[in-house]
């Protein structure tokens, strides 16, 4: 399945050829057919002589309507540009031209329509001027073919020509990850939500679970049509129209673009490659406010060059983008720039979730380099530099390269020692590195803030890092083989770490020691003891970590082994008797209720007992 788009000055005939090749009227709208002259995008369709079936998209010719011919060609596998014999060259001929030639619409023809307004000598003129104009473009090889929508004359001519040039124009690859720019919403009695657009990089189905980016709206497609007939299922490269499911068209706008769930992040920063017309006013400046175009989207955004001050007409330099609002656009995708009344250039979006770059840095040129025309290993080994550990999804988005292809290149790069490999996540050799010096800087912080704890929990650890549970898990797991870390329940500790108490707070914890082995049963309350003897929180629970204190409540520790024999006596009593009272404990224990009461609402919270009325049993 192939899209056609047309381009051309206004008034040239664009419409009326679409409408003799195909019987279709493409201009849908009641002004266009009053004022008689395109003013948004138009569709229609046509069956080659061949047999194969295209789709045609035509865009408005008039310079005030340039944004809407915009959101047409994003898409198209070859363009029609249409000349008038009568008038040749025209400013929006030009403008369209660069556009094409900014999108790298690399097939196309040219159609001099109203070949029975002129004579032969006055068509050689025009087709003279023509081919001088496409010099130097993307389309200066392409064919030119006189026809007249009235008489016909020509249009077979014409068909078998594009039967030709798109008998060699390559399928659009399906990559598995499909989307559709939407460049028209609107609402069919009977169905509700429809959009439309050009499909690229896969296939949609019927049934299928989708989402409208940038909002993240979620949605089902309820069905699918291609040139109006009903597809169960729709290929890349064909002109779609999609019933969506629970959204209303007020929640979408020209521009968004319906994806399969979790693989397409909307951005507002880019870094792209950036050519300025040769024909433009004067140089892109430094922080230059601009419209850009890409897909079907339109957003204002600012210009940070990154090698130059300015960018000359005809030249060419690197730019991080910041876009006003979020874009679903990819690496690899073509854009256009405009300032209100006219296209001054356009390049190719290296980096689709760019970081924040300083002017006048040779490796970021050089990395940006690497990213725009490496090979896939050094794209893909480009994609993690500076990264988080990374899953295969994440690089295929960052890397804009298919699945296989990344999968394929990253294996080479762990076998070649270039990457590191852990289960599910790959780092370069330095990446990895940096991480875990991370988090053994944030062990050695953590123990030196608490030298008193046995270690530092997961979890906090994880937050630091600001890292997600699988990758933090696996190099943590790394760190504990290699012997750098210790795990110690749910905490990590280095290697080297150890509790040890000063000799002052040795002091003070031998002589609590010995006041609780003088009341084994009845101790002071933890506030009395802390009080008493000067010791603090940090203190009281690294004893309990190591096991010297045991803890049955708030405000109340026993010594091990008077909570061992508390429980033995008790256990003892229930297993002769098979139940106990509070009281019978308290006599058992020659203790007070205080203690009894809490001493067995542990053993209730420790599942070793059970309580039925007033009484306790042992649990089976």
């Amino acid at each position: 399945m192939y899209t056609i788009g047309t381009a051309g000055h206004v008034d040239h005939g664009k419409s009326t050829l679409i409408n003799a090749l195909t019987g279709i009227d493409p201009d849908r709208l009641q002004e266009e057919k009053e004022r008689g002259m395109t003013i948004d995008l138009g569709f229609a369709w046509l069956r080659l002589p061949g047999g194969s079936e295209i789709s045609i998209v035509d865009v408005p010719g008039h310079e005030r309507f340039i944004k809407n011919m915009l959101a047409g060609v994003g898409g198209i596998d070859l363009a029609l540009l249409v000349v008038a014999a009568d008038e040749g060259v025209m400013p929006q001929t030009e403008e369209h031209l660069a556009i094409l030639d900014l999108l790298r619409v690399k097939r196309g023809l040219v159609a001099l329509t109203k070949k029975d307004l002129v004579d032969e000598e006055w068509l050689e003129l025009v087709t003279a001027d023509v081919q001088e104009c496409l010099r130097g473009t993307v389309l200066e090889n392409a064919p030119l073919v006189p026809v007249s929508s009235t008489s016909g004359e020509g249009l077979p001519e014409l068909q078998a020509m594009l039967e030709r040039l798109l008998a060699d124009t390559p399928q659009k690859k399906d990559v598995g990850r499909p989307r559709l720019p939407i460049d028209r919403v609107f609402t069919l009695a009977g169905f509700g939500t429809i959009v439309t657009g050009t499909l690229i990089d896969g296939k949609l189905q019927t049934g299928q679970e989708v989402e409208i980016l940038p909002a993240g709206l979620k949605s089902r497609v309820r069905g699918l049509q291609t040139h109006k007939h009903k597809v169960e299922t729709a290929p890349p490269g064909s002109r779609v129209a999609i019933n969506l499911a629970s959204v209303a068209t007020s929640d979408l706008r020209r521009g968004d673009v319906v994806a399969t769930p979790r693989w397409l992040i909307p951005t507002q920063r880019i870094d792209v490659s950036l050519r300025i017309l040769g024909g433009a006013a004067r140089p892109l400046k430094h922080g230059a406010r601009v419209s850009l175009h890409v897909g079907a989207s339109e957003v204002m955004a600012t210009v940070s060059l990154l090698d130059v001050e300015q960018i000359e007409p005809g030249e060419s330099g690197w730019a991080q983008v910041r876009l006003g609002e979020p874009v679903a656009a990819v690496k690899g995708d073509f854009f256009v720039i405009r300032t209100p009344n006219a296209t001054i250039g356009g390049g190719e979006v290296v980096d689709a979730h760019a970081r924040r770059h300083r002017r006048f840095q040779t490796a970021v040129v050089e990395s940006l380099e690497v990213f725009q025309r490496g090979s896939p290993e050094d794209i893909v080994l480009q994609a993690l530099e500076g990264r988080r550990p990374c899953e295969v999804d994440t690089l295929t988005q960052v890397s804009g390269l298919p699945q296989d292809v990344v999968k394929s290149s990253l294996s080479q790069l762990v076998d070649s020692s270039r990457v590191v490999r852990f289960n599910d996540h790959y780092a370069t050799i330095q990446a990895w590195e940096k991480l875990e010096q991370e988090i053994l800087g944030i062990l050695r912080a953590y123990h030196q803030q608490h030298p008193l704890r046995a270690g530092m929990p997961r979890e906090e650890a994880k937050s630091k890092l600001a890292l997600s549970a699988r990758p933090f898990a696996e190099i943590t797991q790394r760190l504990v083989e290699r012997g750098s870390a210790v795990e110690h329940g749910s905490s990590l500790r280095l290697r080297e770490h150890s509790v040890r108490f000063s000799d002052e707070q040795q002091e003070r914890i031998q002589a609590m020691m010995r006041l609780l082995d003088d009341s084994p049963f009845s101790p002071p309350s933890l506030p009395e003891l802390e009080q008493r003897f000067g010791i603090d929180d940090e203190v009281i629970n690294a004893l309990l970590e190591q096991k010297k204190l045991v803890k049955i409540a708030d405000g109340l520790v026993f010594l091990p082994d008077a909570y061992e024999q508390m429980v033995q006596k008790v256990l003892a009593h229930m297993k002769a008797r098979g139940k106990v009272t509070v009281a019978e404990v308290r006599d058992i224990l020659g203790s007070s209720r205080k203690y009894v009461l809490a001493l067995m609402e542990h053993l209730d919270d420790q599942k070793v007992t059970r309580r039925v009325g007033d009484e306790r049993v042992l649990r089976s």
